[in-house]
Order: structure tokens, then C-alpha cells, then sequence
């Protein structure tokens, strides 16, 4: 087993969903993508602070080469979430440039460092490994700008911290040593195929099949990423739509706002009540009153569900590598909330004469994020044989 600080962001435009590993210790996070300006003069301090939760009061300044220096100060997670002027993301959402994406990234990891030296107001973390996620649209163009701008060293310093004694601030200077980048969609391949402890693989049901070719819809936010897998490696001619969620639950949040005069404070309060299942899909306007919101979901997802196999059939007859496939597996959050709809439209694409059999795995929303360990685990390996050998060399 490794033993060194990896730290696997699956960088979403609805949650960023991270596991680090410190020295072989797991621990999960995940954290909504909504940032809001703080504002000292709205800032209500806590009646009690130790029923105060810290990660729902994260208060951050970002000290870094990759966000500019305006002093500002912002809410982020759920603690922008409660915000009125909480800011998700945008349709197209270019991660790379968006100092948004550096602002929650760098303070998740400050974040795990703090849980980990409660006790401490100035704090060193160093990750090793940085494995973080792009895109399929993005990918290509933009992973080797996304390693250079998170090499470094970046601090954030967290203000009015519950517990902490005036003036309640503590920093946290993050030091990454290397980032290596994956594309979403062939990263929950590589989580489908291969033991996250030995890194071998763990599936040959499933590589055999590559032989003859698989494709992977892995449905998030705001893309659609589509992976072809042949012989156990990804084909280049696939590439991913700006197709994803986060327009049908904003539908979803007008009608019900309109209708029955709730508002959600974000598209993570809606998801997360989605993803709870049908039982939970109602909202209290008021106390004690209950509204059943199924009818504004339903037919969003179902929606959302016919447009993503209509991207599933043009992906598998526009290339010619992938002609053939025998596996489609649907992977992603939104995937996952939308399984029943998207079985639902398959039946009817069967009964056209074009079926779409897909295959939903467990934990398919994590699946990113578990091949983002898995990757960075191997690169670790990789640079640690390179410098065995290099050690062989130097004393022949």
C-alpha cells in the first residue's frame, strides 16, 4: 500500500465529491459547488457557538497565484447555499478559467487538513498526489494548463472559526508537489476494472468485453462525457456534449417556486432531496404544510432521460471504432436520480428497432472519484519505480 497524501477531487459543477488518503487513511468529503461574497455587515454571530456546524460556517480567503488578490472574502458549501447571493455555476462552465473552481478546490484540501490539526491556528499540508477531473470537452485542450495553475503552494485562511479564540482565524498553506489530470467517464472505467488497494484488475468480465467495445455516458451538471473503451484503452474519436442536469432542476426550482411558493436555496438542496428518492419529493412553504412536487419533477427527468439516450445512439453511430459495442454503461449523480426515466424511454427506443440496453453499477455516482484515487495511485507507483531504476542506474 502507497503511503503518501493523495488527494482526488471530482470537480462537478453540482458537488465536488473528494477522497483523500493520508498515508493510507480514507476519509469522503463532499462539498456543493456554490460560492457567495461575505459580507461583515449581514454576518449574524451564532446565539451558541458550539452548536454551530463548521462546515456549514466556511468562511475562506484564498491567498494563491490562481485567484486574484482583491482581498475578498467568500462563503463556500453549504455555507454559501444559505446565502442570498450564492452564485452556481454557469451553462458551459470552462473549470480551468473560473477562479471558482481553484477557490473550493484549495479550501476543501484546507478543509481536510483542519479537521485533521483541530487544535493548531497555522498549518503546513502537503499533497503529493493531486488527481483532479475534466471534462471530455475540456480535457484534451486544457490538462496541462489545469496541472501548472495547482502545482504550488496556496493558502487559505478560514475566518470566524466556531471553537477557535479571537480573532478566530486559522491559515492553512497547501503545498502540491504534482496533479495529474483524467477524463470523467474513462475514470469510472478505470474504477469498474481495477482493485483500489492492489490496482490490479478486478473485473475481466468487463475487459473482455472492451475487446469488442463499451461506451460510457457519465451524465453530470452540465456535460454529458462520453467514453469509448476498446482492448482495455479509451478511442479518441468520442467526445462529450454540454448536456447535463442542472437545466431541468432549474426548470424544476421555477415551477415550484411559481406554484407553491418555495424557494430552494440551491440546485444541490434539490438534488440532494432527488437523490433521497420519491418519498421525499415534497417542500413546506410553510410550517406544517406539505407539497407534493413529483409533478414538476417527473417529467423533467423524463426530459432529461430521452434526451441522453438520443445522445447515446448519435455517440455509438458516429464512430467507427466503437461500431459494434456491446456494453453501454450509464455512469454520473444525474444518472443515477434519473435511473427509472432512463429505463423507461429504453424500452420505447427497443420498441423502435434501436435498443439502448444499459448497464447502471453500484455507487455509480462515485465512480469518478474512486478512478481519481485509483489513477493517482498509479502515477505514485510509476515515479516511484522511475526513481528505482534511476538509483540502479546511478550505482552500475
Amino acid at each position: 500500500m502507497l503511503k503518501n497524501n493523495i488527494f482526488a477531487v471530482d470537480v462537478g459543477n453540482s458537488w465536488y465529491k473528494v477522497i483523500a488518503s493520508d498515508d493510507g487513511e480514507l476519509l469522503e468529503y463532499q462539498m456543493p459547488n456554490a460560492i457567495a461574497l461575505f459580507d461583515e455587515e449581514f454576518y449574524e454571530k451564532p446565539y451558541d457557538e458550539e452548536d454551530v456546524d463548521f462546515e456549514e460556517n466556511l468562511i475562506v480567503e484564498i491567498k494563491s497565484p490562481t485567484v486574484v488578490d482583491r482581498r475578498e472574502i467568500y462563503y463556500i458549501g453549504k455555507a454559501a447555499m444559505k446565502q442570498k447571493n450564492v452564485s452556481l455555476t454557469s451553462f458551459n462552465n470552462q473549470k480551468i478559467d473560473e477562479e471558482r473552481t481553484y477557490i473550493l478546490l484549495h479550501s476543501i484540501a484546507a478543509y481536510h487538513a483542519l479537521l485533521s490539526n483541530p487544535s493548531e491556528a497555522e498549518i503546513d499540508y502537503h499533497i503529493d498526489q493531486l488527481a483532479v477531473s475534466l471534462p471530455t470537452t475540456q480535457y484534451k485542450e486544457k490538462k496541462e494548463v489545469f496541472k501548472e495553475r495547482l502545482k504550488g503552494v496556496h493558502t487559505v485562511i478560514f475566518h470566524k472559526v466556531p471553537g477557535i479564540q479571537e480573532p478566530k482565524e486559522v491559515a492553512v498553506k497547501i503545498h502540491i508537489d504534482d496533479v495529474i489530470v483524467g477524463a470523467e467517464g474513462a475514470l469510472a472505467y478505470l474504477s469498474l476494472t481495477r482493485d483500489p488497494e492492489t490496482l490490479n484488475i478486478n473485473n475481466d468480465s468487463l475487459v473482455n468485453d472492451s475487446r469488442k467495445g463499451i461506451i460510457i455516458g457519465d451524465l453530470g451538471g452540465d456535460s454529458v462525457d462520453f467514453v469509448g473503451i476498446k482492448n482495455n484503452k479509451p478511442v479518441a474519436s468520442i467526445e462529450g456534449e454540454q448536456f447535463g442536469i442542472n437545466q431541468f432542476l432549474d426548470n424544476i426550482i421555477q415551477k415550484v417556486s411559481k406554484n407553491e411558493l418555495y424557494k430552494f436555496n440551491s440546485r444541490s438542496e434539490l438534488e440532494e432531496k432527488l437523490a433521497a428518492g420519491q418519498s421525499e419529493w415534497y417542500v413546506e412553504p410553510f410550517a406544517g404544510v406539505k407539497k407534493d412536487i413529483s409533478k414538476y419533477i417527473i417529467p423533467q427527468l423524463k426530459s432529461m432521460a430521452i434526451k441522453y439516450l438520443e445522445h447515446f445512439d448519435r455517440v455509438r453511430s458516429s464512430s467507427n471504432e466503437i461500431n459494434g459495442a456491446v456494453r453501454y454503461i450509464a455512469v454520473g449523480g444525474a444518472a443515477d436520480i434519473a435511473q427509472r426515466q432512463i429505463k423507461e424511454a429504453a424500452v420505447k427506443w427497443s420498441e423502435r428497432g434501436r435498443p439502448i440496453e444499459l448497464t447502471f453499477p453500484e455507487d455509480m455516482a462515485k465512480l469518478n472519484v474512486q478512478g481519481l484515487l485509483i489513477l493517482a495511485k498509479m502515477n505514485l507507483l510509476k515515479k516511484d519505480k522511475i526513481g528505482q531504476n534511476d538509483y540502479v542506474l546511478a550505482k552500475s
